[in-house]
């Protein structure tokens, strides 16, 4: 006779279709306003205003065109007068009867949200690494109330903080620069940082490293050769909440930066075309600006997956 004997924990057939039907419709929901931006960033101006919306139009690189260069209506006279267009692009633009007079702001505000928040959270996982191990392996004197001070620095909203940080920053030179922001966004995110890396390091047993300094091993090369690989999805996932807000953040962008060191969210609101908001070139830039984040967490899936199972078998 067949065992047909099955766990009571374990979740029937049909359970399993209803919560995969569940999942797939949230998935959906979730994922139309972010497909909808990007629809909007190949249709041309008057597409993407059209009443009802079009959800079938004929697509153009018009706004992405638009966002990376900037662009001057000119009479019919004048653009009779110029010789035909040499690229796709400047073809693109004179059928709006405008020419382009040179590239936009946008690919250097772009760079500084590349340089500043990968830089910031390439010093969050430094530094977040160190101090959680600390807390985790040494006795820090009046250690539960530190952890609270740490945590205690998120709860505050940031503009409680704005006014003394932007005097602070002029006086020290760091207004509109690269540096103080990798260092503003690292002293915001440091704290979540060592919540969440002390407790993967925490599940890491102390035996590991004794047996390696038994064998010859330093503090530090028993924190590099063996802490450190089994923290992997610890450290993954502190990355990617750290780039997230960094790479999101609004109000200290437009507080503290104006030209060098603007990142590319307080830039894309002022994306303006001829005539009003151009909204295929902010759904372009808005496209562009997802991107990195997408793939930087697409290529640490692997240790986000195993990170919810860490810990659970010894």
């Amino acid at each position: 006779m067949s065992d047909t004997a099955r766990s009571i924990v374990e979740p029937g057939k049909r359970a399993k279709r209803v919560a995969g039907l569940v999942v797939a419709a949230y998935a959906l929901v979730t994922l139309i306003p972010i497909l909808w931006i990007v629809g909007t960033s190949f249709k041309s101006p008057n597409d993407a205003i059209a009443y009802p919306p079009k959800v079938f139009f004929e697509p153009t690189l018009e706004g992405y065109v638009n966002v990376f260069t900037t662009r001057s209506r000119q009479s019919p006279e004048y653009m009779e007068s110029l010789p035909p267009p040499e690229t796709w692009y400047d073809k693109l633009v004179r059928q709006r009867n405008m020419v382009i007079t040179g590239p936009s702001r946008f690919g250097d505000r772009y760079l500084n949200s590349l340089i500043i928040g990968f830089g910031s959270t390439f010093l969050t996982v430094v530094l977040g690494v160190l101090a959680a191990y600390a807390f985790s392996r040494f006795r820090v004197p009046l250690r539960d109330d530190l952890m609270f001070f740490i945590l205690s620095t998120r709860m505050f909203p940031p503009v409680a903080v704005a006014i003394p940080l932007f005097l602070m920053y002029r006086e020290l030179g760091l207004s509109d620069t690269h540096l103080g922001m990798i260092i503003l966004y690292t002293a915001v995110n440091l704290s979540l940082a060592v919540w969440l890396l002390k407790g993967f390091i925490d599940e890491i047993p102390r035996e590991y490293e004794e047996a390696a300094m038994v064998d010859g091993y330093t503090r530090f090369q028993a924190f590099r050769k063996v802490v450190l690989p089994q923290a992997k999805a610890g450290i993954a996932a502190t990355a990617i909440f750290s780039l997230i807000f960094s790479w999101n953040e609004y109000n200290f962008a437009v507080l503290l930066t104006s030209g060098n060191a603007q990142t590319a969210p307080p830039f894309i609101p002022l994306i303006i075309g001829e005539g009003g908001l151009d909204w295929p070139a902010v759904a372009a830039a808005t496209t562009l600006f997802i991107l990195p984040v997408l793939l930087f967490t697409v290529l640490l899936r692997k240790y986000l997956l195993a990170g919810i199972t860490f810990g659970a078998v010894r």
